[in-house]
C-alpha cells in the first residue's frame, strides 16, 4: 500500500509538473526608470517549443492574459527543432493561432532561439509572426513610449543565427552610443550573458533557455542544464550583478523526451518599478 501511495503520489506530480502553469511576478526597482513607467508590466514567454494548453491555446492564453500585461516577450524557442514530433506546418499553424489571440491583449515583441535556427524554417516562422503584428527584434531595438517618456525594448538574436551578425557587446554599444541616457529591456534567448550586460549597464534581461533544470529538488537551481551539465546555474528566477536584474523563465515546453518533475510550465512577470 505505501509503495502504491508513493506511485500515485509521483503520478500526481508528474502530471502536475506538465501541465498546470504557473505564474511567478517579480518586482524590479531602478531609480533610472522614467517615472511614467512605474508599475509596468512585462509578461514574458520562453521555450514554448510548440507545446499547446487546451484547445487552440486557451488555457495559456487566459493565463497571459490574466496578468494584464503592457507588453508581451516571447523570447525565443517558440517552435521546435525536431520537427518529426510535430510537423513544421502544424508548428507555424500553432504560432499563428497563438500569437493572434496574445497581440489582441497588449503589444508582442519576440526573438530567435537556438531551436528557431535548428528547426529549418526560421523566416518562414518570422515572416508569420511579423504579418501578424509582432515586433520581431533582430539585433535591433524600439522606443517604446508612454505619454511622452520612453524606454527601449531591444533583442539579440540567437547566437546559432546567420554568420556575421552583430555581437551582443557591439549591439549594445550602438544603443547607448544612438540614445540619450536610454533605459534597455534586453531580450535573449539564453541565460549565461549576465556578467558582459552587466558590465555595459543594462538595467533588465529576460531570457530563458534552461527549461528551469528540468527537475527541480529543494535548495538546487535545477538538477540538468541545457548542454546536459549537472546542477546548473540561471535556470530560474533574477540573478543580480551591479545594477543588472537578469530574469530567467523556466520555461513553458519540453522538447528533452524527460518529463519536467516539480518544476511547472512557467510565466514570468516583470513589474518596472521607480525607486
Amino acid at each position: 500500500m505505501i509503495v502504491l501511495l508513493l506511485f500515485l503520489i509521483c503520478v500526481i506530480l508528474l502530471f502536475d509538473s506538465n501541465m498546470r502553469i504557473v505564474t511567478t511576478e517579480y518586482e524590479l526597482f531602478y531609480d533610472t526608470l522614467p517615472r511614467l513607467f512605474d508599475g509596468f508590466r512585462i509578461t514574458a514567454l520562453s521555450d514554448i517549443h510548440s507545446v499547446t494548453f487546451g484547445k487552440d491555446n486557451e488555457k495559456l492564453i487566459a493565463k497571459v492574459k490574466a496578468t494584464q500585461p503592457d507588453i508581451i516577450a516571447i523570447t525565443g524557442d517558440f517552435v521546435d527543432g525536431y520537427v518529426d514530433k510535430v510537423p513544421a506546418e502544424e508548428q507555424l499553424r500553432r504560432a499563428e493561432s497563438l500569437v493572434r489571440a496574445l497581440t489582441s491583449i497588449a503589444p508582442v515583441f519576440y526573438i530567435t532561439g537556438n531551436h528557431e535556427w535548428a528547426s529549418g524554417y526560421p523566416m518562414e516562422l518570422i515572416t508569420t509572426l511579423q504579418d501578424n503584428d509582432v515586433t520581431v527584434l533582430r539585433n535591433r531595438y524600439v522606443s517604446f513610449e508612454k505619454g511622452g517618456a520612453s524606454i527601449i525594448i531591444a533583442g539579440t538574436d540567437d547566437r546559432n543565427g546567420p554568420v556575421g551578425m552583430k555581437k551582443p557587446r557591439a549591439f549594445i554599444e550602438s544603443i547607448y552610443e544612438q540614445e540619450v541616457n536610454p533605459f534597455v529591456v534586453l531580450l535573449e534567448h539564453r541565460n549565461d550573458n549576465l556578467d558582459l550586460y552587466s558590465s555595459l549597464g543594462v538595467p533588465l534581461i529576460l531570457c530563458g533557455h534552461a527549461h528551469g533544470g528540468m527537475v527541480r529538488l529543494p535548495f538546487t537551481d535545477g538538477l540538468v542544464g541545457p548542454a546536459r551539465e549537472l546542477f546548473p546555474t540561471f535556470t530560474s528566477g533574477v540573478y543580480s550583478q551591479g545594477n543588472t536584474n537578469m530574469v530567467v523563465s523556466r520555461g513553458l515546453g519540453n522538447h528533452t523526451g524527460a518529463p519536467r518533475f516539480l518544476n511547472n510550465p512557467h510565466l514570468v512577470v516583470a513589474v518596472l518599478r521607480r525607486s
